[in-house]
């Protein structure tokens, strides 16, 4: 059928219309998103799993449960040998400080009954000849000795070595203390006295040379 020339104008609007309308959708990026996200809502579902609940691990692991691993003690190195640094060996040290402990309970062992003679020969071998002459002097002094027989002044000793003062190649000073117990005609008694004892020698030989007061000083 023909149409008349108002049909064919109307028709051709209406084919132009139609085209407009699929070129918006086509070529404008807002009208095809607005219509996608409404499609994406559908495809939702209530019942859909979250992220990871579909054996996909979490981003942040489990704590491990597997008990931990004891460590290792820190290896020590074996304590230095001190002697290297000194002029004696440790038997040397030894021996010097026996001799010291044994002059220092000579040193206050004595009695009344005793002559000087006898007082010194209890030192042979721990002390100097010029020690052992000083001593017999102050031993023998009249005052000394007769206060020694009035008061019947028997006496015994020990020797506690309390540290080393100073040391050197061919000596060796001991701080010590010297225990004294005290018999008289008025009883029994106990003092401390402090002293400086200084050996010289080497090796397995030393002797006492100087015994003083350690708050007098010995070095």
């Amino acid at each position: 059928m023909d149409l008349s020339p108002a049909q064919r104008v109307l028709a051709f609007l209406g084919i132009v219309v139609v085209l407009g309308g699929m070129g918006a959708y086509l070529l404008v990026p807002g009208v095809r998103s607005a219509l996608g996200q409404g499609h994406g809502a559908a495809a939702a579902t209530p019942g859909a799993s979250p992220p990871g609940a579909r054996g996909t691990s979490p981003a942040v692991p489990a704590a491990s449960t597997a008990p931990a691993t004891p460590a290792s003690p820190v290896p020590t190195g074996s304590a230095p040998d001190i002697y290297q640094w000194l002029p004696f060996s440790q038997s040397d040290l030894a021996r010097a400080a026996s001799v010291a402990q044994a002059f220092g309970a000579a040193y206050d062992t004595f009695s009344y009954r005793e002559s000087t003679a006898g007082y010194v020969a209890s030192m042979h071998g721990l002390a100097t000849s010029e020690l052992s002459a000083t001593l017999a002097r102050a031993y023998g002094t009249p005052g000394v000795a007769s206060q020694r027989t009035r008061q019947r002044q028997v006496s015994s000793a020990r020797t506690v070595i309390n540290s080393i003062r100073t040391f050197g190649s061919g000596s060796l000073t001991f701080v010590v203390t010297i225990v004294q117990t005290m018999h008289t005609k008025q009883g029994k008694s106990q003092s401390n006295g402090q002293y400086a004892i200084t050996l010289t020698g080497s090796g397995q030989s030393w002797l006492v040379n100087d015994i003083e007061l350690a708050s007098a000083g010995n070095t």
